[in-house]
């Protein structure tokens, strides 16, 4: 990895999903570029802890601005530098420990503001950071490092919980597949509002299911990811409940709501609203 770019070392392990989703991500950001005629610097990658925080440095060429938070409080940061500066656009990148843990506090507040920001989330189903705990989707029963006799609490659906609380674009993809994982991240980024995209990212060292989701002919394992089919109406919220309830790694967009404020619009409307004091006036309310 260093060889080109010196300047940053990615330490994954090999085989790690996380390299495929940081080429997803580059595609997604080179064709936005492209679009939209702005520079690298427009952006801005802000990660907590986790495996995930290598993803604020991009591999080669102009780089975004990257922000290592602190463990589970990427959507705030987030939300604080979306509101200093609506026009960059802000993407997370999270890990399933990071964001679903003790950063799900956050997932619900942002979902009900709309906050026009796009998260990828790397599932990889453990911690892999701190050598394979276990995680909000480790399934029940896993041993682990923290669960030797294997876990007791059931696994969480993210796309289910996501739905539930309101997020307004929900997309799933695998790091498997960077260009259609790309075109996944292109389009949260192009979203008015919330966005997630969720993907499944094996840990080769302590939780590697690359062979559950591509499948193994020889030994009899059906793989579990699916495509989305063409007609899937993802302004179906019902539908989109089926999609998350059916199981398997579905692929593509879940659930898209569109026409809602965002954020940023809402803080617009009230900027109207709200008169406008000079610095002296603020200074005098507080005065006896």
């Amino acid at each position: 990895m260093t060889t080109k770019n010196p300047e940053y070392d990615f330490k994954w392990c090999p085989g790690c999903g996380d390299f495929g989703v940081r080429r997803a991500l580059e595609f997604a950001m080179a064709e936005r570029i492209q679009k939209t005629g702005s520079a690298m610097e427009s952006n801005v990658v802000v990660a907590g802890i986790g495996c995930s925080g290598n993803l604020v440095h991009l591999l080669e060429g102009p780089q975004p601005f990257g922000f290592h938070g602190i463990h589970g409080r990427s959507l705030p940061i987030a939300m604080g530098t979306k509101m200093a500066r609506p026009d960059l656009n802000v993407v997370v990148v999270a890990g399933d420990g990071d964001f679903l843990s003790i950063g799900g506090e956050h997932i619900g507040p942002q979902a009900a503001r709309n906050l026009n920001i796009c998260a990828v989330v790397m599932d990889n189903g453990v911690y892999g950071l701190t050598k394979g705990q276990s995680s909000p989707t480790t399934e029940l029963g896993t041993n682990t490092s923290s669960t030797p006799y294997g876990k007791i609490e059931e696994s969480i659906n993210p796309l289910e919980l996501y739905l539930t609380l309101g997020v307004s674009f929900i997309a799933s993809g695998f790091s498997g597949q960077p260009r259609p994982l790309a075109k996944l991240i292109a389009q949260g980024m192009d979203h008015p509002g919330f966005s997630i995209v969720h993907v499944q990212s094996p840990c080769t060292t302590y939780n590697d299911t690359y062979e559950i989701i591509k499948g193994n002919s020889k030994k009899g394992i059906e793989p579990s990811i699916w495509e989305l089919p063409e007609d899937h109406d993802a302004s179906d919220k019902q539908a989109a409940y089926g999609v998350v309830r059916s199981g398997g790694l579905p692929i593509g967009v879940v659930y898209q709501q569109e026409g809602r404020p965002t954020l940023d619009d809402r803080q617009a409307d009230l900027r109207e609203k709200a008169p406008l004091k000079s610095a002296q006036e603020l200074l005098d309310a507080f005065q006896l």
